[in-house]
C-alpha cells in the first residue's frame, strides 16, 4: 500500500510539474508578443500611401489608371482622395482632377468619354485651365478614340510626351501643369497589347507617385 501511496504521489507530482512547466511557457511567449508589440515601431505613413516623404513645398500625390473596364482610376493628392470608384466620380475616358499649384486645393475634377462621346466639351475644358494648375490625367477603359490633334497639343502642352501616342484602351497616367516650361517627368504609359495583356482586351493597370513642387510667386 505505501508502494502504491508513493507511486501515486509521485505521479501527480510529475503531473503538476508538467501542468506548471507548460503553463510557464505559455505565459512566456504571450509576454514575449506582448511586449514585442509594445516596442515594435510601426513604419511610418506618409500622405497618400507613398513610398516616403516629400520635401517641403512638394505636394504628394499618388494616382492608378483604371483597371480594364471593371475597377476606376483612383487620384490621391496631399492625402486627399480627389476621385475614384468609391467616391463616383470616375467615367469612361479620360479623368481628370485640377489643383491650386500653391495651396493643393483641388479646383475641379471630371471625366469625359472618350470612346462614345465628344470631344469638344474636353477641348475647352483645356483651354480654359488657369497657369499655375496643378493637372492629373488618368485613363479608364478607352481614353483615345476620340482624341483628335488639338486635343492632344493641348494635354502635350501641360507637359506630356506620350499622349501623342495614347492609342485605344492604353492605360495612361499623368501629372502636369498650366505654363509648365519642360516636359513632365511625372507619366506612365502602357499599351494595349493583345500578346501583353493582363486583362482580356486591356493592359495591366499603371501606377504612380511622387512631390509635385509647389508653385512660387
Amino acid at each position: 500500500m505505501r508502494v502504491a501511496g508513493a507511486a501515486k504521489l509521485v505521479v501527480a507530482v510529475a503531473v503538476f510539474l508538467l501542468t506548471f512547466y507548460v503553463i510557464s511557457q505559455v505565459f512566456e511567449i504571450k509576454m514575449d508578443a506582448s511586449l514585442g508589440n509594445l516596442f515594435a515601431t510601426k513604419p511610418p505613413r506618409y500622405k497618400c500611401g507613398i513610398s516616403k516623404a516629400c520635401p517641403e513645398k512638394h505636394f504628394a500625390f499618388k494616382m492608378a489608371s483604371g483597371a480594364a473596364n471593371v475597377v476606376g482610376p483612383k487620384i490621391c493628392l496631399e492625402d486627399n482622395v480627389l476621385m475614384s470608384g468609391v467616391k463616383n466620380n470616375v467615367g469612361r475616358g479620360i479623368n481628370v482632377a485640377l489643383a491650386n499649384g500653391k495651396t493643393g486645393e483641388v479646383l475641379d475634377t471630371k471625366y469625359f468619354d472618350m470612346w462614345g462621346g465628344d470631344v469638344a466639351p474636353f477641348i475647352e475644358f483645356l483651354k480654359a485651365i488657369q497657369d499655375g494648375t496643378i493637372v492629373l490625367m488618368g485613363t479608364y477603359d478607352d481614353g483615345a478614340t476620340k482624341l483628335n490633334d488639338e486635343a492632344r497639343r493641348l494635354i502635350a502642352d501641360l507637359g506630356s510626351t506620350s499622349i501623342t501616342n495614347l492609342g485605344f484602351r492604353d492605360n495612361w497616367v499623368f501629372c502636369g501643369g498650366k505654363g509648365i516650361k519642360t516636359k513632365s517627368p511625372f507619366e506612365q504609359h502602357i499599351k494595349n497589347n493583345k500578346d501583353t495583356n493582363k486583362y482580356e482586351g486591356w493592359p495591366e493597370v499603371v501606377e504612380m507617385e511622387g512631390c509635385i513642387p509647389q508653385k512660387q510667386d
